[in-house]
């Protein structure tokens, strides 16, 4: 070749190699080396493909990224959800839960089973109803008293206010009294009788009734008293009192019901020997002159009364010299 060519020209004149050889001179403004060139060795891309490079700025490794993708990076790109505030539709699937991947709830691990939280499935209880059960101590046995419960709320609310203790409430258990039964209990004062209800005893067991007593028949209290010089009748002990004397005896009357209630009572007195009986001073007998006392073997018996606390007592001889 007589000249030097440029590209240009040899791409003109279609007669590349006419002489057989391209001097690298004959290659004006060429720099890049055989081995550069022959890069392009096998390439069949088109200009308009190669030039989808032009710009690129990715690097080798991110162009990797890529790599081994089979389909539209953007198809599928758009079936994923965002990390933040996806929005779902249709059935959503999840992971089991097992003890390598528990779900967590601020940190803390759930470990109810679907069973249980389905427990709150069609719970329509509020926040401020739900906790009412917080502080509550029972065990599941104990609240699965309520299994099966019909109760309405308004009927649960009776208990509200309630302070009774488990074993206070048992005591109802078996109970088959009717409410009017039960009312019958509802008493003003212990121990004073009322119409139509219960009768009751006071703190120290006494009984006072409003009305008349019907008795088919009617029992007193005995007491056996022992001898010596000095012997007390308790009037809260009994209204039958016997004694078998022993030597010189004098009573004491203690413990009569107050001013205003009548109190009585009866005492077999034996003698067991000659001795001497002296009677408490607040004792009246007829003619102001106690009876004198029984004979040895023999038996007197004496009634007593008083209608204003033991001031006075009121005696008499009801039987003499007997047995």
């Amino acid at each position: 070749m007589g000249k030097p060519r440029d590209l240009a020209n040899v791409v003109a004149t279609g007669n590349i190699l006419a002489d057989g050889a391209v001097a690298p001179a004959e290659l004006t403004g060429v720099n890049a080396t055989a081995a550069e060139l022959n890069i392009l060795d096998g390439v069949t891309a088109t200009a308009a493909e190669l030039n989808l490079l032009d710009g690129v700025t990715a690097t080798t490794a991110e162009l990797n990224y890529v790599d081994g993708v089979t389909s539209n990076v953007q198809t599928q790109m758009d079936t994923k959800a965002p990390v933040a505030s996806p929005t779902f539709t249709g059935t959503v699937t999840g992971p089991t839960i097992n003890a390598s991947t528990a779900l967590q709830i601020g940190g803390v691990a759930v470990t109810a089973t679907a069973a249980e939280l389905n427990i709150m499935d069609g719970v329509t209880a509020t926040a401020s109803e739900l906790n009412i059960m917080d502080g509550v101590t029972s065990t599941t046995a104990e609240l699965n008293i309520l299994d099966g419960v019909t109760a309405t709320a308004a009927e649960l609310n009776i208990l509200d206010g309630v302070t009774s203790t488990a074993a206070e409430l048992n005591i109802l258990d078996g109970v088959t009294a009717t409410t009017a039964e039960l009312n019958y209990n509802d008493i003003t004062t212990l121990g004073t009788s009322q119409a139509s209800k219960t009768v009751t005893a006071d703190a120290n067991g006494d009984v006072t009734l409003s009305e008349e007593l019907k008795a088919k028949s009617y029992n007193e209290t005995y007491v056996s008293l022992s001898a010596a010089s000095s012997v007390t009748i308790d009037c809260e002990t009994g209204n039958v009192f016997a004694l078998t004397t022993g030597q010189n005896t004098t009573f004491v009357f203690s413990n009569p019901p107050a001013s205003g209630t009548a109190y009585g009572f009866t005492l077999k007195l034996t003698a067991g020997g000659g001795h001497t009986i002296t009677y408490p001073g607040s004792v009246d007998f007829a003619g102001g002159t106690a009876p004198d006392a029984p004979a040895s073997g023999e038996t007197d018996v004496l009634v007593f009364v008083t209608v204003d606390g033991g001031t006075n007592w009121y005696g008499a001889l009801a039987i003499d010299a007997a047995g």
